[in-house]
């Protein structure tokens, strides 16, 4: 009796489980069904009473049209692509070797430093906004893209991620390399990085999603529509362009949303295994 009792509990437990995680995820997707729902209604439609995903009349060609031409939507898509692409490069060539040290080398100080990287862990980045700003027009670096991308270098949590993933690589790869002759520095980019590859990618992700949609930094260190990043491009073109026509806006937000969704899809295993792979040792 106890067996079959024992199943029924686990399958409760499974479809209970398994419930949470679709309404958690139907919660989740709502508001970007809304945004693409509304990208391609007509302003008729957009403030009805009564909800339909797709509208009477097709209006998505008309507001994904000025969306990319009322405003300079793609030339933000390209600062919001420099400024990512050269935030990733560089947390990882500082936070890799940092990590590594944590991890593996022996020094006076090294839990100290450790418990330094986890206090700014859990820092909000806005308490550091007033200071950033006044260094960055000391040294004026405002309204470029430097400004943009100088207070993300060092990132606590891709040193955190990194040095937990290289504590799984056994002391013995380190040791043998050390024999074949190999500096501290090529053992960190010949084999730890690339033994790392998974948590690479999954901090990768992390670093271009949680910067492609920082808006508070950007709209204080830039004022220059030029250099300005997707969020606040949206912002100006909200503000300058379209007024109360919230069609476009939304077609410009499904733009700009969308190679986020399809990079997380063709990294996903990566994702998994960069965040989960840190955790065995």
């Amino acid at each position: 009796m106890s067996m079959p009792s024992s199943r029924g509990l686990a399958a409760s437990s499974a479809i209970m489980r398994h419930a949470v995680l679709l309404v958690t995820g139907a919660l989740i997707l709502i508001p970007f069904v809304w945004m693409v729902s509304l990208s391609i209604k007509p302003p008729g439609e957009i403030f009805r009473a009564s909800f339909s995903f797709w509208p009477q009349q097709f209006y998505g060609v008309e507001n994904f049209t000025r969306a990319l031409t009322e405003a300079p939507l793609p030339r933000y898509m390209l600062n919001g692509i420099i400024v990512c692409a050269s935030i990733v490069v560089l947390q990882v060539m500082v936070c890799a070797p940092a990590a590594y040290a944590l991890a593996k080398l022996e020094f006076r100080g090294r839990n100290l430093m450790f418990a330094l990287v986890l206090i700014a862990l859990i820092l909000p980045r806005e308490v550091l906004s007033l200071p950033l700003f006044i260094l960055g027009y000391q040294i004026g670096i405002l309204n470029t893209y430097a400004a943009l991308i100088f207070p993300y270098i060092v990132s606590p949590f891709g040193i955190f991620l990194f040095r937990q993933f290289f504590k799984s690589i056994p002391d013995d790869v380190v040791h043998a390399a050390r024999l074949d002759g190999l500096s501290e520095f090529s053992i960190v980019w010949r084999i730890m990085v690339p033994m790392a590859l998974p948590a690479v990618i999954a901090f990768g992700i992390f670093s271009v999603v949680g910067h492609w949609n920082s808006l508070f930094w950007p709209l204080i260190a830039v004022r220059d529509q030029g250099l300005m990043p997707p969020p606040l491009g949206i912002m100006a073109f909200k503000d300058e362009e379209a007024g109360n026509d919230y069609g476009p806006l939304m077609a410009a937000s499904t733009i700009v949303v969308a190679p986020l969704i399809i990079a997380f899809l063709s990294a996903q295993k990566w994702f998994v295994e960069g965040l989960t792979g840190g955790a065995v040792k």
